[in-house]
């Protein structure tokens, strides 16, 4: 499995659908942790540019309006987190945030719908959320021990992961602004090639950044600045073919000095207000066993 790319098709929950009314966003925002109130309007404007930035490099699902989906919250435009790709399909998650117990429901509907298998769900009292998971390898991968995710999750998602990978890597993760913020491990880690990640180091555990370098891997630092406007958070569509938040020049040079083309976004009221880059808001599915992952409808 890879976080790199290419994919078969990525997975979507447009703002239209996941912040649906002012109301819902006047209900909901600050209960979320939310920096700011969504502008409604901007946002479905901003999603629908982000989905035609993706469709031009794959194909894009959006998740359909459900019985499920319509109790969902704001987060629930971060489909990253209700599930996990392996080599057999999907694992469902359990969220970490109360408020987004609902969502990998949601996302097994979606998979269903497009002929994905379920590998497993993580069970009470595990916890496990997809952004505090990446794979480094085709059979390596990491996984974040947060206020998100328990050991008794990862416990879990071993034995649902043991047909898919030679290595799970465990990153303790820090306190940071404690256990209300958002914080993942792709908040300071982002694969976008084979041997090359972008990272905040300041905030990694030192045995896994000499791992990544052991692996192999060449970091791009992130300054804290950019860290702070989700410069670490990076979507690879394909190798060195990559899509970040708008305002993190630095990064964004970095990146283009190391021979990956950037795309960019207004993620002001999508990103921004919630705390979620393009990895956040993004599925991606590729292959398992062989066999790319069937998909139905284009955005």
């Amino acid at each position: 499995m890879s976080d790199i790319g290419p994919f078969s098709c990525i997975i979507v929950h447009h703002a239209r659908d996941a912040f649906a009314n002012d109301e819902k966003i006047a209900q909901q925002w600050r209960a979320l942790n939310f920096t700011a109130k969504p502008n409604l309007a901007l946002a479905m404007q901003q999603f629908d540019n982000f989905i035609q930035l993706l469709a031009a490099n794959t194909t894009v699902q959006q998740i359909a309006a459900t019985t499920k989906t319509r109790g969902l919250t704001l987060d629930a435009i971060y489909v990253r987190d209700a599930s996990i790709l392996c080599a057999t399909g999907a694992i469902l998650c359990r969220m970490g945030k109360p408020e987004r117990q609902n969502e990998p429901a949601a996302m097994a509907e979606t998979y269903r719908a497009m002929g994905i298998p379920i590998v497993g769900a993580i069970e009470s009292p595990g916890t496990l959320e997809g952004g505090d998971f990446t794979w480094l390898s085709e059979r390596c991968a990491a996984v974040g021990h947060g206020y998100r995710t328990n050991q008794e999750g990862i416990r879990q998602l071993r034995v649902l992961l043991s047909d898919s990978i030679d290595e799970l890597i465990v990153v303790p993760l820090p306190h940071h602004k404690g256990p209300g913020d958002v914080f993942h491990l792709m908040s300071i880690l982002s694969p976008v090639d084979h041997n090359l990640a972008v990272a905040y180091s300041p905030l990694m555990p030192v045995p896994f950044r000499n791992r990544l370098l052991a692996l192999g891997y060449t970091l791009i630092e992130v300054p804290d600045r950019e860290f702070r406007s989700m410069g670490a958070n990076v979507l690879a569509l394909a190798p060195r073919r990559c899509v970040m938040l708008d305002g993190n020049p630095k990064t964004r040079a970095a990146l283009t000095q190391a021979g990956a083309t950037v795309m960019v976004y207004d993620g002001s009221e999508i990103s921004g207000k919630g705390s979620g880059g393009p990895t956040c808001l993004t599925r991606p599915t590729g292959k398992w066993r062989g066999q790319t992952l069937p998909y139905s409808g284009l955005a």
